[in-house]
């Protein structure tokens, strides 16, 4: 299965989100970034290990961790392969004995693992294409670059569709970098498109 590799771009919150927080990964030979929502506690995780910040006793994550240390096995990587009904799934590969396994595991479990054990993150095409967020709007610099053209100009918002006006909040999310809100827009466009 063909896969792309992302980063963690980082972690953003909002005093809406009650607790929970966006997780933006973002691609690393690409423009798409692909927010998740995750709980506190999984942020917390990934945080304290992305800061080298050791809490005093070992978190659920690094007990995983060196679980799988003492009995010999190695993560190869971690693949965020499906989003079913607005739910990511991922996988979390690795090999024990000399045979391939996997486990099913929660994104935010699997990164949190992965900044751990320096596992590369992957994400399945079909879920970056269908939840991924580009960083730049191909069709508007395509306008504005073009040959000798005067200045596009904007169409009043009250022309506009309902959908329309939705992908224009996204995109201004997305400038704000208010990833938790372009992931409820993105959701909201992609409900639109299914009916």
């Amino acid at each position: 299965m063909s896969v792309i590799q992302v980063d963690i771009i980082g972690l953003s919150t909002s005093p809406s989100s009650g607790g929970a927080y966006a997780l933006v990964l973002g691609e690393i030979d690409g423009n798409r970034r692909l927010p998740i929502i995750i709980g506190a506690f999984e942020a917390q995780a990934i945080a304290l290990e992305l800061e080298k910040i050791q809490p005093p006793r070992p978190m659920t994550h690094d007990l995983l961790r060196d679980t799988l240390e003492a009995v010999g096995a190695e993560v190869l990587d971690i693949i965020i392969d499906e989003l079913r009904e607005g739910t990511f799934f991922a996988k979390i590969r690795f090999i024990h004995d000399g045979e391939e396994g996997q486990l099913d595991a929660r994104p935010s479990d699997a990164v949190a693992l992965a900044v751990r054990m320096d596992a590369p993150i992957y994400v399945a095409p079909p879920v970056l294409e269908e939840a991924g967020i580009p960083t730049e709007d191909e069709s508007v610099s395509a306008l504005t670059s073009g040959s000798s053209s005067s200045a596009a100009v904007e169409e009043p918002s009250s022309s506009l569709t309902h959908r329309e006006r939705m992908e224009q909040q996204l995109e201004e999310a997305i400038q704000k970098e208010d990833y938790e809100r372009a992931a409820q827009l993105r959701d909201e466009i992609a409900r639109l498109e299914g009916e």
